[in-house]
């Protein structure tokens, strides 16, 4: 599962974003790279392979830089490769990009008409060829973001810098989770705080359509209508054992020794001398159950056999239930049952497909 951080400071960055992207690895990767800026030049260092061979290479070409954006890429669009890496460029713009842009092949054939030379196989590519091309008409990075934005189509999360206003990053969140993390004149952005534990505690985590820029000392963020908004400043007591392998392996091994504590600290204040404890539940969820007679579940991968795990114990306990990966039901036409409740399951919170199903569900009829 794709993974993004983000820094500016005064300090170099470099550190923080490999030590970012290293706390990341529990998702899985196939690539990993980043940008800085260093005296308004762009430079990118990518790797197709582990963060460890990324950090040799940084250290080789002695990268520095006091504003950056890095990614860890679990390959959709093209094959793992250094050029498929992310970050992807287009002049002194880079960019890193969560998720799936639907309509990426026809905005690659209009952008191939007026000039622009593609060098990956990415959707990515893609939205940083049209942040370029806005840039030349809009007043701000922020603007040319915007007006990229309302031509994609997909599930995303972006962040974007400009080597020639190396003040600024600009983020994005559409149905990719993206948090802000708050230091002492430094600002981070990533895909998920465990990454920006060892820089700050306190974060601000983005709504669906919020688009975020950030500054040294300061930040703004705008909701999808482009109204300015206050986020609240969450201060996280979360450890960062949980992104570390410890004695395990590798991070599948530690997951499967883990269940019966998680399963624990989950159930923890719902089972109440061997029962469900109802209090637990809001009243409205609670009606709803009441009424539901099937189970529409939806998810990707790991989070499928979960699901098929469910699905199980649903039907012993005489309640219809189905599972579908994501892809699947997300590309084909829905007849929904009366009152079926619709589930998605991502270990991640971040899976493209499944976050994408989820929309489309919302506009179907299912139990609310």
């Amino acid at each position: 599962m794709c993974g993004i951080v983000a820094a500016i400071a005064e300090r170099n960055v470099v550190p923080i974003l490999l030590e970012g992207l290293r706390r990341l690895e529990y998702r899985g990767y196939d690539s990993a790279g980043f940008a800085v800026v260093n005296n308004k030049e762009l430079e990118l260092c990518r790797f197709a392979g582990k963060i460890a061979g990324l950090s040799e290479k940084a250290k080789e070409n002695n990268m520095r830089g006091q504003i950056g954006i890095a990614h860890t890429r679990w390959a959709t669009h093209g094959i793992p490769s250094e050029e498929n890496a992310h970050p992807h460029q287009s002049g002194k713009i880079a960019i890193v990009h969560n998720g799936i842009i639907e309509n990426y092949l026809e905005l690659k054939e209009e952008l191939v008409k007026e000039g622009y030379e593609f060098k990956s196989q990415t959707d990515t590519e893609t939205v940083v060829h049209l942040i370029h091309k806005f840039t030349k008409t809009e007043k701000s990075l922020l603007e040319a973001v915007k007006k990229t934005v309302a031509k994609l189509r997909g599930s995303y999360g972006l962040a974007v810098s400009n080597a020639d206003n190396p003040e600024e990053i600009v983020a994005v969140r559409r149905g990719s989770p993206m948090v802000l993390g708050l230091g002492f004149g430094e600002n981070f952005i990533a895909s998920d705080t465990f990454a920006l534990l060892p820089v700050t505690r306190k974060f601000v985590y983005l709504k669906d359509g919020d688009f975020l820029r950030i500054e040294r000392e300061n930040y703004e963020i705008f909701d999808e209508n482009g109204t300015k908004v206050d986020r609240e400043v969450v201060e996280s007591n979360q450890s960062s054992e949980g992104s570390e392998k410890g004695i395990y392996k590798h991070f599948m091994q530690k997951e499967m020794f883990e269940q019966p504590s998680v399963i624990a600290e989950t159930m923890e204040g719902r089972i109440f001398n061997g029962e469900l404890n109802k209090q637990s539940f809001s009243e409205s969820l609670l009606n709803t159950l009441k009424n539901t007679q099937s189970i529409e579940i939806i998810a990707c991968g790991t989070s499928y056999h979960a699901g098929l795990v469910i699905k199980y114990h649903l039907e012993a306990a005489g309640i219809k239930a189905n599972v579908e990966y994501a892809s699947e039901y997300l590309y084909r036409p829905v007849v929904v049952l009366p009152n079926t409740l619709f589930i998605t399951i991502s270990q991640s919170g971040e899976t493209a497909d499944t976050l994408a199903a989820l929309e489309k569900a919302k506009k179907l009829p299912y139990l609310k």
